[in-house]
């Protein structure tokens, strides 16, 4: 008898620390989890504290070197710009925005390239009917397009860029890009801004994501497709 009580305070001991071990454990695996969401948080803000300034400084040079030619576009490259800066400095610091909102100022920036540019542009953009529902972490695409207008080769006197936007299915967007393109020039490497926004779509969208980059015949192209089911976002 006396070995069996033994035996089951024993039982009752181990069991109570087996709880309070799962308990510590527990608690332990939701502060790493926390702390994960923390940094992937800080992280998020830090790549698109760097996008800001490479977007504001090539607009505000536009507005510059119209204003020096005195030119009538100057009145509407301000007003294009002012909302483009209200999406990047206030709109951009939410998690999400409607796809319609980011579609629109993807062409109010390049209203303002078409004037940059002049007569050397040839750009298209194509879009589907997309809801008004359908939302999407903000500044996805336009760094995108802002490298192709950067870093885009003329060639036989136009700079040539191809967009598409289509909401595949409820939960797909596809996106894609592509401009004209001299072999050897600095698009042939990723740059700063083409790896904050991978870097971006990793946190924000794991293994919920593909992206291709690749060129043909004197053209560079970006393939993005996202699906955003089951997202960080």
């Amino acid at each position: 008898m006396v070995y069996l009580i033994v035996g089951l305070v024993s039982f009752i001991f181990i069991l109570k620390h087996n709880f309070n071990d799962r308990d510590k454990l527990k608690n332990l695996e939701n502060k790493i989890l926390e702390t994960n969401l923390q940094i992937k948080e800080q992280e998020l803000q830090y790549l698109k504290k760097q996008i800001h300034p490479h977007f504001l400084f090539n607009t505000l040079n536009t507005i510059y070197a119209f204003a020096l030619k005195k030119s009538d576009y100057t009145p509407e490259i301000i007003l294009k710009l002012s909302n483009l800066l209200d999406y990047i400095l206030y709109q951009v610091q939410k998690p999400k925005v409607l796809l319609t909102d980011e579609i629109e100022h993807i062409k109010e920036y390049i209203d303002l390239e078409k004037i940059r540019f002049e007569d050397r542009l040839k750009v298209t953009f194509k879009t589907n009917n997309i809801p008004e529902t359908i939302e999407i972490a903000p500044m996805i695409f336009i760094p995108f397009i802002e490298n192709a207008f950067k870093h885009g080769s003329i060639i036989e006197g136009y700079l040539l860029i191809d967009i598409n936007l289509f909401l595949l299915e409820p939960n797909q967007i596809q996106f894609s890009i592509k401009n004209s393109y001299i072999e050897n020039s600095e698009m042939n490497s990723d740059g700063i801004g083409l790896n904050n926004i991978t870097k971006r779509l990793d946190l924000l969208y794991p293994n919920n994501y593909s992206l291709q980059k690749l060129t043909e015949k004197n053209t560079f192209i970006i393939n993005l497709i996202i699906n955003k089911s089951n997202t960080y976002e």
